[in-house]
């Protein structure tokens, strides 16, 4: 990490286009925006405010959102410290074990090792993601074995927990910007559900599976995993039924997909999808299975999400604080409001004092989260940059996030 960090990724575009002999207008065609904005964000004076925009860019490049994040980052505390542990436990064991090849190891009872996955779930949604990811390799053995070799009811167990841990696993991965790993997760999250039969979970699976991908970039794999997904949820789909679960990840698809339309330009689409699943969690209600808090709420935040995403942030965030909604994990309150910042920092200066009081909530929030996320980071190096005068918020955010200070060009 070079001292100027506050152009850290328009650093890394830089240098990536001159390496590819690329022109500013060139990768700014391609990526949606002109030269001029693209040198602005190259030399620091703009930020990186928009996951479609870093995707799009990434694109137009050639080359990984990763390459131009630098992600992941080297820890900024102890907690994320302890958080990338699990990640250096849990990788040769996701891509080593499978369904058809597990070790020869004792285990404990299977419904102990199910309510262990409970448990790592509700502390990685709540953004605890080293006390989430705790021996979280010895609790995925131990469910492959019992999956592999019980009785069948202790399979049917064994698969559903297996299920959960690996979304656990994912969790870690994709906060911690391991997208990479995070996709793995969910393969063999899916293989699981797809061994024990459950659409449902099989639709939860893929769905983090198709979050994963988008979180890389390839976007059209991530929509043709959502397509797929839709294919499997929407038979089961009912949201006024006994088991709403599969309506659950039915409106979670469309609500990814509402994303994926806005990196892809179609913001038509995006409504549309929007308005499925609200449709959907108006039947449902509040829901939360496997932690994924899908409900009226749920679709409200993420609709400030997609209005952030086309550029519409200080309206729409102002109408959420009108009429806010009570975030249901720690996970969603920083994702929501580093949203808000991120909203409030599209006036381009005007209105920076709530984008700081918001990412200060974030980050108090869910620090582990919101310091390993890089629009977070370079949306405190705008902010900083922006500032007509030193500020202690902006300070304490720098350090508490681990990051040098910008320059002022």
């Amino acid at each position: 990490m070079g001292v100027d960090e506050g152009r850290s990724i328009g650093a890394r575009a830089r240098m990536i286009r001159r390496r590819r002999g690329l022109s500013l207008e060139v990768v700014g065609g391609l990526a949606g925006i002109t030269k001029q904005y693209l040198s602005q964000m190259e030399r620091g004076l703009r930020g990186f405010n928009r996951r479609g925009l870093i995707e799009n860019l990434a694109e137009a490049l050639g080359c990984s959102v990763a390459d131009l994040t630098g992600q992941p980052y080297l820890p900024p505390d102890r907690a994320t410290a302890d958080a990338l542990a699990v990640i250096a436990e849990i990788t040769p064991l996701l891509y080593d074990i499978s369904l058809d090849h597990v070790p020869d190891v004792p285990t404990r009872p299977v419904d102990q090792l199910a309510a262990w996955a409970a448990q790592a779930n509700a502390h990685c949604e709540q953004a605890r993601y080293a006390l989430a990811g705790r021996d979280l390799d010895a609790l995925l053995t131990e469910l492959y074995v019992h999956a592999a070799t019980g009785t069948p009811a202790v399979r049917r167990t064994a698969l559903t927990a297996l299920v959960e841990a690996c979304v656990v696993a994912f969790g870690i991965a994709h906060a911690l910007g391991n997208p990479q790993l995070a996709v793995q997760a969910m393969d063999r999250g899916l293989a699981a559900a797809v061994r024990l039969g459950d659409p449902a979970l099989a639709g939860f699976a893929g769905l983090a599976r198709a979050g994963g991908f988008s979180c890389l970039g390839a976007r059209r794999t991530a929509s043709a995993v959502l397509a797929e997904v839709r294919a499997i949820v929407e038979p089961e789909a009912d949201p006024t039924g006994e088991d709403v679960r599969a309506a659950e990840a039915l409106g979670l698809t469309h609500v990814l997909a509402a994303r994926l339309a806005i990196g892809d330009g179609r913001p038509g689409d995006a409504e549309t999808h929007l308005a499925e699943a609200a449709d959907l969690a108006h039947a449902t209600g509040e829901r939360n299975t496997l932690q994924w808090h899908f409900g009226p709420a749920n679709v409200a935040a993420w609709s400030l999400t997609i209005a952030v995403e086309q550029g519409n942030g200080p309206s729409h965030a102002e109408r959420l604080e009108v009429h806010p909604i009570t975030p249901m994990s720690a996970g969603r309150g920083g994702r929501l409001h580093l949203d808000l910042a991120r909203g409030y920092a599209q006036s381009e200066g005007a209105r920076d004092a709530e984008a700081i009081r918001h990412l200060d909530t974030a980050d108090r929030i869910a620090p582990t989260r919101i310091r390993n996320d890089p629009l977070a980071r370079d949306l405190l190096l705008t902010l900083e940059r922006r500032a007509r005068r030193r500020a202690w918020e902006l300070d304490s955010l720098r350090n508490r996030f681990g990051v040098s200070r910008s320059a002022k060009t």
